[in-house]
């Protein structure tokens, strides 16, 4: 499973990144803080909702510190999408490294 850092993720974004960014986070951690221009669909949810998605369309996969996200992954992979990402350390990485504005749980 491929995986980026969030300073990759960030610089890519700069970069102008055409990529789904998908957080399977609950909907209140979500609600909490996210990344801009993310969608949500929760890990609980994944199996009914991944048609909402589309195989060929790289998406970076968010969660609070990559577990979920990973497991979101290896499912999604095994279902026959083609450029799934994992984001290293998560939203949590992201508030410490990326915006410290970010509220942080």
């Amino acid at each position: 499973m491929e995986s980026m850092s969030v300073v990759e993720l960030k610089r890519e974004l700069d970069n102008g990144l055409q990529a789904v960014l998908l957080d399977v986070r609950d909907k209140w951690e979500y609600d909490l803080c996210h990344i801009d221009g993310s969608i949500n669909i929760s890990l609980s949810e994944i199996t009914e909702r991944q048609d909402e998605l589309e195989k060929k369309t790289k998406t970076v996969i968010i969660c609070h510190h990559g577990m979920r996200s990973a497991m979101a992954a290896e499912h999604l992979i095994a279902e026959g999408f083609e450029q799934i990402v994992n984001l290293d350390g998560g939203i949590d990485a992201w508030a410490s490294t990326i915006d410290q504005s970010m509220t942080r749980y």
